[in-house]
């Protein structure tokens, strides 16, 4: 067996790759594959109506808030948040590459102020002590940083409307989602395959659009349409309602924000003990999804990279803008796996340290 430990995309609960493939090939006993049905049809109709309220659900958001399904990744979302509703001016917290190019795109649509940033220091720590203006149209934040294995723990409370990128960290962990205007996620980390994002809004918010957009990139057009004036992604879709389903299996957010403690619990422990490995994170910014890690001998690197791919811990590569090692602890991977990076940690260890 494989240890998945890829930053995306990323794995998949094998129960929601075994209903996936049975779609694929006889949806809903249609005799017809997922990727040919209609997306008007009724069967589909039933998918995308229960992802949506699951969406909703899962999150204890209710009537005021709209799940959508959109296209284009969360880079899309960076243009499409600051077309719809920076007016004025929009507040950015800069907590990673990705929370830069979020404040890179704003910039096109008005004045963007960044309130903290922790890019000095190549991200490793999430900046804290910051202000956001009164008067800014909302506040934006990347919640979890997928490259530098920072992660926010808290939500901070502010006066304006919360903005949040999700990617990485999205139903990972219980959270008050009703504090947040809108959320958006790539579906690849922890809801299905590339090709969909989710989009959770707070309907009320729609009112503050003030300059006219074309119809695609308009969010009003998804709410109205309830995310199907154009084809959807339907197989993503379809992935993603298994996804739902999978977690309220496993007991809902509470069970999986706890499975996903022990996880990244057992692997620190590791890192922190073992004399050979270094966390890249500050310790209290440590994210539970993506664990950076480096060796004090870099000379090793090759060689333990290899070990790992040997037991079948694949994906451990770091991004070449931190080094290292990356392993990302997605909701779908299971204690074993962590276990079995853990052995080979030690063994290493044992043998050069």
């Amino acid at each position: 067996m494989k240890h998945n430990f890829t930053s995306g995309p990323a794995i998949l609960p094998p129960p929601v790759i075994e209903k996936a493939v049975e779609a694929v090939k006889n949806f809903n006993g249609s005799g017809l594959s997922i990727l040919e049905v209609s997306h008007r049809g009724e069967d589909f109709d039933a998918v995308i109506e229960e992802a949506r309220k699951s969406a909703l659900e899962i999150y204890g958001l209710g009537d005021a808030y709209e799940a959508l399904f959109m296209t284009g990744g969360a880079s899309t979302q960076f243009a499409l948040v600051p077309y719809n509703f920076l007016n004025n001016k929009a507040a950015y917290l800069d907590t990673g590459t990705w929370a830069n190019k979020a404040i890179k795109e704003a910039q096109f649509f008005g004045q963007t102020d960044v309130v903290a940033s922790s890019k000095g220091d190549n991200y490793n720590h999430i900046p804290k002590g910051y202000q956001v203006p009164a008067d800014a149209d909302y506040f934006h934040i990347t919640t979890n940083n997928t490259i530098f294995g920072t992660q926010l723990h808290h939500i901070p409370n502010v006066d304006v409307p919360l903005v949040a990128d999700m990617s990485s960290d999205i139903y990972s962990r219980e959270i008050d989602a009703n504090k947040f205007h809108l959320i958006y996620a790539g579906a690849q980390k922890n809801l299905g395959p590339s090709g969909v994002t989710l989009v959770l809004i707070r309907k009320s918010w729609l009112e503050q659009v003030k300059r006219a957009i074309p119809t695609m990139f308009a969010y009003k057009t998804f709410v109205d349409n309830l995310s199907l004036y154009n084809t959807p992604p339907v197989f993503p879709i379809y992935v993603m309602m298994e996804s739902f389903r999978w977690i309220k299996q496993q007991g809902g957010l509470k069970e999986v924000e706890k499975h996903n403690n022990e996880k990244a619990a057992l692997l620190y422990k590791a890192i922190d003990e073992l004399p050979l490995f270094k966390g890249v994170a500050a310790t209290e910014d440590r994210s539970l999804m993506n664990i950076t890690f480096v060796l004090s001998k870099p000379e090793l690197e090759k060689e333990f990279l290899k070990l790992t791919e040997e037991a079948d811990c694949v994906g451990l590569q770091g991004h070449r803008s931190v080094g290292g090692f990356r392993a990302s602890t997605y909701n779908a991977l299971r204690k074993e796996s962590v276990q079995a990076l853990v052995d080979v940690m030690t063994a290493f260890s044992k043998k050069h340290g």
